[in-house]
């Protein structure tokens, strides 16, 4: 190490001298000529340079009076230990042994206008702003605000928090503040923790250290069209000097100011648009605000145009809201009733009192007038007509034919109809419109006054108007072929005359069943004006179920009693006799007669006669194809027999004409001849007879045979193949239950299978030991014959199986000799 050590300007360097322990600066520029006892411990290094407007942090800097350092009786500088010092601009210093600069050499910050410092100390201390001050004593843990323009200089003693910067406040804006704790604003007014206020000055506003800024307001923008409704949170004075109770409302309008900022206190419930009447507009304002400013509750308030305001807080208007004056014209009416006792004009109205304003006019109505109705004069032609009743005494009228305006004390009643009745009438009606109905041409209506308890017959054409107290007759009549009941609804009973078909179905007395499908012409014998005769047209509801019910009933007794071939051939007279009957000269009568409603029965149409079995169908059918054979069959053989006659004849005028002269011989034989051609045709004639009938007979047993041997070998294979396919099915499904079952318990047994292999080779293992088992693997064939003959076992032989031994000899010795 060289004893010489040059030291530039603004160097120094740290030499410890071991004899007195103490080691010292020095600064160059200089040539430092180290002795033994002397070592250079640090250095050289550069001074600390802090230039103009800068500073640095000293680490345990050295102790220091008067401006002095202080040492100790060793001659060391003392250090404050764990203490920081800050210093400034000044000349270049070396730093002492113990001595460290923290950080670097930093700039003064420089605090622009409209900010601040905030600080926060953290060791107590006092200081005196200017030299005539008080001084000022801080404490840790207070916080102030160090505001610009200026330059910082930090002490030891103090936190920089952060650098505050003023907030603008432009027109129509301000900022809501709140303080973090108890103090005194900048306007000197004192707050609370908590406490919120407004700033509305514009321009820059710098918080205080205990000020926090909430957020900024908007100002609201008031018009001639729109208002501002605020609520009070809490009791105080506004801007405008007025006390507020909390929870109290308030508009606050355009005449009061052009823009308002909502105080702390007031809450924007929103904004109201104006509301403007014209000259032909009115409305009702519902609790309305008293010139104490308080609602009055209950009270209504009519306002008429041309007129503008606000709906205060609270005020509403009645109904639909604005509402237009009420026009009426010449034929216009508006039905009025009074809601209190009032001064119309000379007559006082009472509550309950009901009125009528006839037009042409306009107009408004008070606030103690209700309006009930506006109404129209009702125009009617004279086939129109009106139910009007008297709400007074509750009667009901018609009104027919005039222009017809309601009276105050009535108003227009709905007569209701059944739904049925309704359907028949057809379109929609209004309800207290007259009912009307068309009568058609040859018809008859009745109608029945169920206050009267009469009723009455209309003959068709013509219109029917019913009363208040009146209702048609429904007609319930029974249709469709066979006849239902209750299948025709109609208020008009046509008079005929007309027909009506119905089915019956029919047993001769043989039992065939038929089908008659039989039409019946028809008409009520009765004359309009005989007011017993229209009565009696209605006596029976369902004319057309009884009439038919009445007519099968003849038929069905008449026909019981005929066979089916009797009834075959005379059909038409059985029915007609059956329904008609026969006067005293036994003839069929041309009409049957209904006393009870006069209806007359004029004539019956035999449409159609159908057997119901399916058998009788076929045998009849078969009955008539022979019937047609055997007819076809007998004029063959008549024919025949008429050839063969005249073939005989010629035959004997020709034998006649050859044997002339014996003519008296052969009179016997020809009587003879004559005889045997009369016995071959009744013989030919009864064995064609016979013959007829008999294949007849055997074809019908033939086809019956091949009917019921089809159904029966039908019904054989239906069951035969139901019954595989059942025993098919229940086959697979057993099957399928067998090869489930079974799968079950072959996957089981090799599942326990399974388990016992591996249980019996742990026992194994397990009795025989794992050292038995090791032992058994290393020994030789000495140990293993030991080991057998141990167990008591005579003669061993183990082969692979592939090669032949000799076992002839192999049993010697093996059995006991005796």
């Amino acid at each position: 190490m060289t004893s010489v050590i040059r030291i530039k300007p603004y160097h120094y360097i740290h030499v410890l001298d071991n004899n007195s322990n103490v080691t010292n600066v020095v600064v160059g520029p200089k040539t430092f000529t180290r002795q033994d006892h002397e070592k250079v411990v640090g250095g050289p290094s550069e001074m600390v340079m802090i230039p103009p407007r800068h500073y640095c942090v000293i680490a345990n800097p050295i102790a220091r009076e008067n401006g002095k350092i202080v040492r100790d009786n060793k001659g060391n500088a003392k250090l404050r230990h764990g203490d920081e010092e800050i210093r400034f601009s000044q000349e270049p210093f070396p730093l002492f042994p113990g001595e460290e600069l923290k950080g670097k050499v930093q700039s003064l910050q420089v605090v622009a206008p409209n900010a601040a410092l905030r600080l926060r100390c953290v060791r107590n201390f006092s200081y005196k702003p200017s030299e005539d001050a008080e001084p000022i004593q801080r404490t840790a843990g207070d916080e102030w605000l160090w505001e610009g323009p200026g330059t910082y200089y930090p002490r030891i003693e103090v936190q920089v928090i952060e650098i505050v910067r003023a907030f603008v406040i432009k027109p129509n804006f301000a900022l809501r503040l709140r303080a973090r704790r108890a103090c005194v604003d900048r306007d000197g007014v004192r707050r609370a923790a908590g406490e919120e206020w407004i700033i509305r000055q514009t321009g820059a506003y710098l918080p205080s250290v205990d000020e926090e800024i909430v957020h900024e307001i908007k100002a609201q923008i008031l018009t001639d069209k729109v208002a501002l409704h605020l609520r009070a949170s809490r009791t105080f004075t506004d801007i405008f000097g007025k006390e507020r109770k909390a929870g109290s409302e308030w508009l606050i309008t355009k005449a009061d100011t052009e823009t308002h900022i909502p105080d702390v206190y007031e809450e924007v419930v929103g904004q109201v648009r104006i509301t403007t009447l014209t000259n032909r507009q009115y409305c009702v304002v519902l609790d309305p605000i008293g010139a104490d400013g308080k609602p009055e509750l209950g009270k209504r308030i009519l306002r008429k145009g041309p007129v503008s305001f606000f709906l205060n807080p609270g005020e509403r208007l009645e109904g639909s809201g604005i509402q237009g004056v009420f026009v009426l014209s010449a034929d216009e009416s508006l039905l009025l009733s009074a809601k209190e006792s009032f001064k119309d004009g000379k007559q006082t109205r009472a509550p309950g009192d009901r009125w009528m304003i006839y037009g042409p006019c306009d107009y408004i109505p008070p606030i103690e007038v209700e309006i009930i109705q506006k109404r129209t004069s009702i125009a009617l032609d004279q086939n129109e007509g009106i139910y009007v009743r008297n709400i007074s005494t509750g009667k009901v009228r018609m009104v027919i034919g005039e222009t017809y305006k309601l009276e105050p004390n009535e108003e227009l009643w709905q007569k209701e109809l059944p739904s049925t009745i309704e359907a028949l009438l057809g379109t929609r009606r209004d309800k207290s419109r007259v009912v009307t109905y068309s009568a058609p041409h040859n018809s008859a209506v009745q109608v029945f006054d169920y206050k009267s308890k009469q009723s009455r017959v209309v003959f068709g054409p013509e219109l029917i108007m019913l009363g208040p107290d009146e209702h048609f007759s429904l007609l319930s009549l029974s249709g469709d072929k066979p006849k239902r009941p209750h299948v025709i609804k109609a208020l008009a009973l046509m008079l005929g005359p007309d027909f009506m078909t119905d089915v019956v179905t029919v047993e001769t007395a043989d039992h065939a069943r038929l089908s008659l499908k039989l039409s019946y012409n028809w008409h009520f014998a009765i004359d309009p004006n005989n007011p017993e005769d229209a009565t009696r047209v209605f006596q029976v509801p369902d004319f057309v179920g009884d009439a038919c019910k009445a007519i099968a009933s003849r038929v069905r007794g008449a026909v019981a009693q005929s066979s089916f071939d009797d009834f075959h051939k005379r059909s038409a007279k059985i029915i007609r006799t059956a329904v008609f009957g026969v006067d005293e000269q036994s003839k069929i009568r041309n009409e049957f007669h209904f006393a009870s409603n006069n209806l007359v029965i004029t004539n019956i149409d035999i449409q159609s006669v159908e057997p119901v079995d399916q058998r009788t169908r076929d045998s009849l059918q078969k009955s008539v194809q022979l019937a047609i054979e055997i007819t076809t069959s007998s004029q063959e053989a008549s024919a025949r027999h008429e050839a063969q006659r005249q073939e005989q004849v010629a035959k004997g005028k020709l034998e006649q004409q050859k044997i002339s002269d014996e003519a008296e011989a052969e009179k016997s034989n020809k009587h003879l001849l004559t005889l045997r051609a009369q016995s071959a045709a009744i013989e030919s004639t009864g064995q064609a007879t016979a013959e007829a009938k008999a294949r007849a007979e055997a074809a019908q047993i033939e086809g019956e045979a091949n009917v019921q041997q089809s159904r029966l070998k039908s019904e054989a294979t239906r069951m035969t193949s139901e019954q595989e396919l059942e025993e098919t099915k229940a086959r697979q499904e057993a099957e399928i239950e067998y090869q489930t079952i079974l799968n079950e318990l072959e996957l089981s047994r090799a599942r326990e299978m399974a388990g016992i292999e591996a249980k019996k080779f742990s026992d194994i293992v397990g009795a025989i030991g794992a050292d038995t088992i090791a032992s058994i693997a290393q020994a030789g064939p000495e140990m293993q014959a030991k080991l057998l003959s141990g167990l008591g076992i005579q003669s061993l032989m183990i082969t692979d199986g592939s090669s032949p031994i000799n076992l002839f000899n192999t049993a010697s010795g093996l059995i006991g000799r005796k």
